[in-house]
């Protein structure tokens, strides 16, 4: 993460009630304790990660261990996986965070792995991602059309029964000067979202 970028989200995980954390192309080679103590402050933090490719990927997933605790980890070519419970409840959950790829020949693979990691566990799940795809044309700034990828994606949604959850903020999530879209998403299994009482 670079210096600057690191320094605001520090700032705003402070001043965030948060439990559960995960940064998506965070091109880090390894984490260390030190590291993820200098991002999260809490010394009750428990962490799992999926190293860097080169100049970019990598996702950390970091959680409260008074909140979630981890029953089973994966790390795959496109994700990283916990299966986690509750320590209020022992409320069993799976949390995938995703770095996807940019080309298009790749995304079958992370589809792939995705859907084989759901069907490990008959468990209620949460997505969290940068896929680096879109499901509608609205979703990228001047894109007129639906494409293969974009019919690949909302398949796969509906195949597993996941929510798609709007982020606030309004509809893109990732912007440059001359681009905008909506590549990253949080996707839910309706038992979790209503576990969770993620709708008012």
């Amino acid at each position: 993460m670079r210096r600057k970028k690191g320094s605001r989200f520090v700032t705003l995980l402070c001043s965030s009630r948060v439990d559960i954390v995960c940064l998506q192309e965070t091109k880090l080679e390894w984490v260390t304790r030190g590291l993820v103590r200098s991002i999260w402050s809490c010394p009750y933090i428990d962490w799992l990660y999926m190293d860097s490719k080169g100049a970019s990927g990598g996702i950390l997933l970091m959680w409260d261990r008074r909140v979630v605790e981890k029953i089973e980890e994966v790390v795959g070519q496109f994700s990283i996986l916990c299966r986690l419970k509750n320590v209020s409840d022992h409320f069993e959950w799976a949390f995938i965070g995703i770095y996807g790829p940019n080309l298009n020949r790749k995304r079958q693979f992370m589809w792939e792995e995705l859907a084989g990691l759901i069907s490990w566990w008959n468990l209620p799940w949460c997505l969290g991602s940068d896929f680096n795809v879109i499901c509608f044309p609205l979703e990228r700034l001047g894109a007129g059309r639906f494409t293969r990828c974009m019919y690949d994606f909302s398949d796969f949604i509906s195949l597993h029964g996941l929510m798609d959850i709007p982020l606030e903020g309004g509809l893109f999530s990732w912007s440059n000067s001359s681009s905008a879209s909506r590549i990253d998403r949080f996707l839910f299994s309706p038992v979790l979202a209503d576990h969770f009482t993620l709708f008012s």
